[in-house]
């Protein structure tokens, strides 16, 4: 019984990854990812069971795979200071994993760090 639930649970990440990135690639031309070392942040364990279930390194893997059966571009960009560089100014605000927010002390912006380590990830993407 435990050996089918496992294979329930890997069928519905298997699905969700393809259906996902198909999304994510039937709308976009350019996709900006980090290119980080997935292997070694599994190794160091600090979320390693989080990284190895969300498939990080399956879902880049698919990406690049249909960006070029469809014709799109996915580009690895240095994850270095992605959410610590304000998105605005380029000033860098240090902060923890536990800090949810970015708050630049030179600008004042003030958003999700998701959302400006994004904005940082696709420049670098434009940029390179």
């Amino acid at each position: 019984m435990l050996a089918k639930e496992y294979e329930h649970i890997a069928n519905q990440r298997h699905y969700n990854i393809h259906t996902t990135s198909r999304k994510l690639i039937d709308t976009y031309d350019l996709i900006a990812v980090e290119d980080l070392e997935i292997r070694g942040m599994i190794q160091r364990g600090d979320f390693s069971k989080s990284i190895s279930d969300v498939g990080w390194y399956r879902i880049v893997q698919c990406l690049e795979y249909k960006a070029k059966l469809f014709g799109k571009q996915i580009r690895k960009v240095d994850p270095k200071n992605t959410s610590q560089l304000c998105s605005s100014c380029g000033f860098l605000v240090e902060k923890t994993l536990q800090t949810r927010t970015h708050t630049c002390g030179e600008c004042g912006l003030n958003l999700d760090r998701d959302i400006n380590a994004s904005i940082n990830i696709l420049r670098r993407a434009l940029e390179g």
